[in-house]
């Protein structure tokens, strides 16, 4: 999609629909009071009502100081968008507000729109455009490359441009409009893998999703493959991958180079591209969406696409392990003890507890790098959804210092998440009689020992556990810029922490 940004008054743009954002109970432009009726307007947040007025007879002065209030409109489709009250317009607001727009506009078959860019003193023009331009990336994404037969619910004409008309500082907002147009790329590149069908996005097809980035990007890129796996003596991810139909990918993808200046920051991410428990079977209900258990792969590979087009001055390495976890007649049994890269031996008293045993290897290979910080991000428990919904994350750390930058992140990102505790009570739930550990503690508690569990493979190194099980795709459409399905929750989360972490200014 085009985005131009220009100066301009909204009721000169002669495009095909023009969107005029209004605050609640604040009056309509006189040119538009004739043909809306004031019960069937107040600018609610979210309210949104397609107007028709007559069509400008004569030019319009081309000077930008003349207002909206006074002017006819040049536009015969006006699509009026409640704002809410000023004083509670956000950043989560504004992205909200752009996803509905661009739907909007899509659901009346139009290919373009222009907009003038909603902006408070406390979200200047800058920040609202970076948050709306966002939102509407996001809102319209669709995923349908296997559609074939037509669909009365799907818009067949593409919003392909959009203007945003600002008061002044063009050059700042198309700053902004770039930096929100990566961070979409990279949400909807996360989208895609949890969204294609699990014959499709296969370990072999995440490894190649790497390579394409790093090639696309100036990256580094290194697939482990099994025999690579048997030398590291990575038991966790060989564990799992052993019923699997195809071997398992270890996929290191590598921005930026190591420098006494720049902290390395390592994101590691559960890639488990098809969970159906292994012996330990998952009901059948729902199992489809277990395509999605590697969408913490797919939000650290949809990071390193949107870092790759910032070109933040870090040095950041993507860590996935990458498997299916199936029930061949190899498979890894209850009862059986794996070792991980790391030396620890674990006791496996449930199959279906595998994404804990993928990430051990890639968090004990993340402490090679001697890393400023290790993230991971998985899908990891069910507890997890039961504790937080479909609203937060949970996230766990040994690190306070870190978790509160990840905590300021997603404040400004919207992509929450809800601390839980560490204490050592739940370190000792996952201790083994037969082996160090084992890979549950049991219903109570389950995302925290999960968390719990993963603490033994990083060390003294500052790390935070995202447990993403809640957030990593939806059904209900909580966000409107979230269609059902994939969220591509991550992305934006950890974007912003890199971008705070390299001191690079928007």
């Amino acid at each position: 999609m085009e985005i131009h940004v220009k100066q301009g008054n909204v009721a000169q743009q002669a495009d095909r629909i023009v969107v005029l954002g209004t605050w609640q109970d604040a009056p309509l432009p006189d040119s538009l009071t004739h043909v809306v009726e004031s019960s069937d307007w107040n600018g609610a947040f979210k309210q949104a009502l397609l107007v028709y007025v007559p069509t400008q007879t004569t030019a319009a002065p081309q000077d930008s100081s003349v207002q909206s209030t006074s002017a006819p409109f040049a536009s015969r489709r006006v699509l009026l968008v409640g704002l809410g009250e000023k004083a509670d317009w956000t950043p989560e607001r504004s992205r909200q507000v752009g996803a509905l727009i661009g739907q909007k506009v899509r659901e009346l078959q139009q290919s373009s729109a222009t907009l003038t860019l909603p902006t408070t003193d406390a979200l200047g023009a800058s920040a609202a455009a970076r948050s709306l331009v966002e939102g509407l990336l996001m809102g319209v994404y669709r995923f349908d490359s296997f559609k074939t037969l037509p669909d009365e619910r799907v818009p067949t004409t593409k919003l392909e441009q959009v203007t945003l008309l600002v008061d002044a500082d063009v050059d700042g907002v198309k700053k902004a409009v770039d930096w929100a147009k990566a961070i979409a790329a990279g949400v909807n590149l996360a989208r895609d893998l949890g969204n294609n069908p699990p014959v499709v996005a296969t370990p072999t097809y995440l490894a190649e999703t790497a390579q394409r980035i790093a090639q696309d990007h100036d990256m580094t890129c290194t697939i482990f493959d099994h025999d690579k796996q048997v030398e590291l003596g990575m038991g966790g991810l060989l564990g799992v991958s052993k019923g699997a139909r195809e071997p398992a990918k270890f996929i290191i993808l590598e921005y930026g180079q190591p420098q006494p200046d720049r902290p390395t920051i390592v994101l590691a991410g559960k890639g488990v591209t098809f969970d159906a428990g292994g012996i330990s079977i998952k009901p059948a209900a729902d199992m489809d969406k277990m395509k999605m258990d590697m969408q913490g792969a797919g939000a650290v590979l949809g990071t390193m696409e949107t870092l790759g087009r910032l070109k933040l001055p870090l040095h950041v390495v993507a860590l996935v392990g990458a498997t299916e976890n199936l029930l061949g007649e190899n498979a890894y049994k209850p009862g059986d003890i794996l070792k991980a890269l790391n030396g620890v031996t674990i006791e496996v008293l449930n199959t279906d507890a595998e994404g804990r045993l993928v990430l051990a290897d890639a968090l004990s290979y993340a402490q090679r790098y001697n890393p400023t910080a290790i993230i991971d991000l998985a899908t990891l428990t069910g507890a997890c959804v039961v504790a937080l919904g479909s609203y937060a994350a949970g996230a766990m750390t040994n690190n306070p210092a870190l978790l509160e930058r990840l905590k300021a992140a997603a404040d400004t990102s919207g992509e929450r998440i809800w601390e839980l505790p560490l204490w050592d009570e739940y370190k000792r739930q996952v201790r083994s009689d037969i082996a160090d550990i084992k890979n549950t503690g049991g219903r109570n508690g389950g995302a925290i020992t999960a968390g719990a569990f993963l603490s033994h493979f990083v060390g003294d190194f500052p790390w935070v556990h995202l447990d993403i099980a809640g957030v990593a795709w939806t059904e209900d459409q909580p966000k409107n810029y979230n269609p059902k399905g994939a969220t591509g929750y991550g992305v934006r989360l950890l974007t912003e922490l890199l971008r705070e972490w390299s001191g690079v200014s928007l």
